[in-house]
């Protein structure tokens, strides 16, 4: 494995156990919370999910760490297989971290990461959590697709553009110094324009150390 790929494997792991467990706690807690207490008859929602036994997930009631633990593997593998590859191809077409601003172009990743992503993994939480209990139907089950992509977007994509890849990138600051300094060494003699996802972050980081210096 090369060294690059491993610190795409990291970096993507970081960005989806953080967006799984928000996610988590978005859908439990700020869509479902007050029908979950209302249901239940109780004032806490983590007591209304251990009164009916779990979340429920593909017609029974999971633990919260199962779902948790399904989602995440789902979401890796759905982000490291289509959506960062296609994402930065799609924002390599119009930006170039060594002469764009850095902001402009995580804000061009970001929003490609979350057009690609919020549609299937809505889908896949649709067929996860629908109410099997009433029998299936395919209408009802794009019904809820859009329903869930309507709530997701807006959530994925600020999350997203102001916490959850902020804190990525100072994580993976702190977790490949030397890469990113033998990146800026590369740099400094030719413009070397980045070939995957990590050498983009590792370019952004740079730039925005040249603007803070600069200014």
């Amino acid at each position: 494995m090369s060294q690059n790929h491993f610190q795409h494997l990291v970096y993507a792991f970081i960005t989806v156990f953080i967006t799984v467990h928000a996610f988590v706690f978005y859908s439990l807690y700020v869509i479902e919370g007050e029908s979950l207490m209302q249901a239940s008859h109780t004032n806490s929602v983590l007591q209304a999910i251990n009164g009916q036994g779990g979340v429920y997930m593909l017609g029974g009631f999971r633990p919260i760490w199962l779902v948790i633990l399904v989602e995440t593997v789902i979401a890796f593998v759905l982000a490291t297989a289509m959506g960062s590859p296609l994402a930065f191809r799609l924002a390599s077409r119009k930006f170039d971290p060594r002469r764009n601003h850095p902001m402009i172009f995580e804000s061009a990743i970001i929003s490609a990461t979350v057009c690609l992503m919020c549609p299937p993994m809505s889908l896949i939480a649709a067929f996860l959590y629908y109410p099997y209990y009433e029998g299936f139907d395919a209408i009802t089950l794009l019904c809820h697709w859009f329903k869930l992509v309507c709530f997701n977007f807006p959530f994925a994509y600020f999350s997203q553009m102001f916490f959850i890849q902020p804190f990525v990138r100072f994580a993976t600051r702190q977790l490949f110094p030397a890469d990113i300094a033998k990146r800026n060494v590369r740099n400094q003699s030719k413009t070397v324009k980045p070939t995957d996802e990590t050498e983009v972050i590792a370019d952004i980081i740079i730039r925005e150390n040249e603007i803070v210096a600069n200014s």
